[in-house]
């Protein structure tokens, strides 16, 4: 099954030096090495350096595009599904400096506060099967695109433009479906939710969406253009619901929730609603903008807004797993090439692991293979790691002359700056 992945994007390296390397950064990837860059990896995989697959990630001519595209084809061919949910959000990477592409100061969910931090949108391809990333934009903050030089440093071409988050999902959307991804619904948080641009195309496409909004977002309803929150209390009882949102590693996860038909006066043809979940214990309230073409029920509007949350496993998972925000690139290119190789190698874990569930239910008094699992077999069963004494002490003596050098190389430039 390694062998299929890397076949289906071998076809994009002309030459089979990169060929080789891409593979051995994609097992570095999958192994269980606690930190993965291309030290480490190199290491691991026997390289005498790491200067190979830095020139894979920096200066070797392949086109990460591409890759993305033969990404989402294995994604959606793997674990395609009628069922399908394309599901949108964003991340952070805590990065130290600001010569990474797009760091700065910012808010990030992974922090919970204004960090030092690079944010980027992620596209998750989501149906029983199991859910992978099929496509990512960095986000590039204005202090970045209104300075040319800065861009130009790291490598960013002059046609790229600021675009907030929701115009990059926008994008990615757009580009899975005009690819021919299958997916009947979309979903995503409040960003995405407030963004009535995202929402008209999808609407044109006539692709349902369960995006979640504010309580401060006013809707449109038969009563009047009222606050969702007002609306709620508004609510008599017996239209609450109790439904799954979905299982969780703690059983299902119920709620009550309620429907009520919003924007009457719509152009465009379709059924919008206001869709409120409220927690059975603490009566808190969450509210989504919901649209499909044609009448749908309650329990599928659930499904929908409860496989948001498989993104955040995706991002646990890939983090956790295969590396995802363990680059050490700091230019555009290298930031989008380790992002699609560690999301091939994520998706490679999320196949296999589907495929053992497919052959049949797990025995009784286990659980089903997870991508954990998977990975610690293939670690400890397929991929042989290079344990010769002196390939490990060559490698730390590189690995000393180059902290040396690099020592050496900080002194000096501060030499030249101070008196």
């Amino acid at each position: 099954m390694f062998d299929e992945m890397t076949g289906r994007i071998a076809g994009r390296f002309s030459r089979v030096e990169p060929r080789r390397r891409v593979e051995k950064l994609l097992l570095g990837l999958v192994s269980e090495l606690p930190r993965k860059n291309c030290w480490t990896i190199a290491e691991h995989v026997g390289d005498a350096t790491p200067d190979g697959l830095q020139h894979l990630l920096a200066r070797a001519v392949w086109d990460a595009d591409a890759v993305r595209d033969d990404l989402r084809d294995y994604v959606c061919d793997r674990l395609g599904g009628e069922d399908a949910v394309l599901v949108v959000d964003e991340t952070g990477d805590l990065k130290k400096g600001t010569h990474t592409v797009g760091v700065q100061r910012q808010y990030t969910g992974t922090a919970g506060r204004i960090e030092n931090s690079q944010v980027a949108v992620y596209l998750t391809y989501a149906t029983t099967a199991g859910h992978a990333f099929i496509d990512r934009a960095l986000y590039l903050p204005k202090s970045w695109t209104s300075d040319r030089d800065r861009c130009a440093a790291a490598g960013i071409s002059e046609d790229v433009q600021f675009a907030t988050k929701p115009s990059l999902a926008t994008t990615m959307i757009t580009r899975a479906l005009d690819a021919g991804v299958d997916a009947p619904w979309v979903t995503g948080d409040e960003v995405y939710g407030a963004e009535p641009r995202l929402r008209g195309a999808l609407e044109d496409r006539g692709v349902g969406y369960v995006l979640a909004i504010g309580c401060d977002r006013r809707v449109a309803t038969g009563a009047g253009t009222l606050r969702p929150d007002e609306l709620a209390t508004r609510l008599p009882k017996h239209v609450w619901q109790r439904q799954s949102a979905g299982t969780g590693a703690k059983g299902h996860r119920f709620y009550d929730w309620a429907l009520i038909d919003i924007d009457p006066d719509a152009e465009t043809p379709g059924h919008r609603w206001l869709l409120i979940r409220r927690n059975r214990r603490t009566k808190e309230l969450a509210f989504y903008r919901c649209y499909a073409p044609t009448p749908v029920a309650l329990p599928v509007l659930v499904r929908v807004a409860g496989t948001r949350w498989r993104v955040e496993e995706s991002f646990q998972t890939s983090k956790g797993l295969t590396g995802l925000d363990q680059h050490q690139a700091r230019r555009w290119v290298s930031w989008h090439r380790w992002t699609v190789l560690a999301m091939l190698a994520h998706a490679f874990l999320t196949v296999i692991a589907s495929t053992e569930r497919a052959r049949g239910a797990a025995p009784i008094g286990r659980i089903s293979v997870t991508c954990n699992e998977v990975q610690h077999l293939f670690a400890t069963i397929v991929i042989t790691p290079i344990n010769d004494i002196a390939h490990r002490l060559r490698f730390s003596a590189w690995r000393r002359q180059h902290q040396y050098r690099a020592r050496q190389a900080h002194y000096q430039q501060q030499s030249t700056r101070e008196p």
